[in-house]
């Protein structure tokens, strides 16, 4: 049996109970509440026969590790966490699908921040991201924070936790996934670059960026034009206009070709 997590606040357990990939347990909602959201919830869940629980606030922290979490806790079971064997095999069906060309990942390099991981996991599955990848050391996890903050997409988007992120980067390469690296530092924009072939996309953390070694490992690397007088963004929000100008022209190859 898949391990239990626990996922807080009401916007994303509405999210999950709507989610036909995710696989609720139970839920735990604060009792004697006056919140018509929570009332709602209750009702929903009991409707697609999930258990629900009566608990007070202390419980409720108490089970979740979260004291932020508006009178509601989800028990979930993920079952989309990927190790690199199953990563792997994802890649390798995805690229013979359509020649592979609309493949698309999206590798995060030590992300400390949880809101972060969240964010832009929530913002990987709004793109069509075919699955994030983080290293397994010196980074942040899923957990309640990164599951409140990704509004349900924690729970099915797929999410590959690796020893050796190097060692992903080389075999995605030798499958001919081109790497793209961001950096303040790159010459080339990504408004410049060809981004309509299988890619995996590399984000660095929030204090350092891409780390030497995998910066040395991507096939390009590209910034993000800056033109006011602030000298880089939020990693989450770079993810996020990233990944969109690849759908933008992804959208707009397709529509040529039509």
């Amino acid at each position: 049996m898949s391990k239990s997590r626990y996922v807080t606040g009401l916007r994303a357990v509405e999210q999950l109970l709507a989610s036909p990939g995710a696989e609720v347990r139970r839920i735990y909602a604060e009792y004697q509440t006056a919140n018509p959201r929570v009332e709602a919830l209750i009702a929903d869940a009991n409707g697609r026969g999930i258990e629900v629980q009566a608990a007070n606030r202390a419980r409720l922290a108490q089970i979740s590790g979260e004291s932020r979490h508006q009178g509601v806790v989800a028990e979930v079971s993920r079952t989309t966490v990927l190790d690199e064997a199953a990563l792997r095999t994802l890649v390798e069906e995805r690229l013979q699908q359509d020649g592979g060309k609309k493949l698309l990942l999206l590798l995060l390099d030590g992300i400390q921040d949880p809101h972060n991981l969240g964010a832009c996991m929530r913002t990987a599955d709004a793109a069509g991201v075919d699955a994030v990848v983080v290293p397994r050391h010196r980074a942040a996890g899923l957990g309640p924070t990164v599951s409140k903050v990704a509004s349900g997409a924690a729970e099915h988007l797929p999410y590959a936790s690796v020893g050796n992120l190097s060692r992903v980067m080389g075999w995605l390469k030798d499958y001919g996934v081109t790497i793209v690296g961001t950096s303040d530092k790159a010459e080339g924009s990504l408004y410049d670059t060809d981004f309509d072939r299988p890619l995996a996309l590399v984000m660095g953390c929030e204090e350092t960026g891409l780390g030497k070694r995998t910066g040395d490992l991507c096939d390009v690397l590209v910034c993000l034009p800056m033109q006011g007088a602030v000298s880089s963004l939020n990693v989450s929000v770079a993810t996020g206009i990233f990944l969109y100008e690849i759908n933008r022209q992804r959208l707009a190859s397709g529509a040529s070709e039509g």
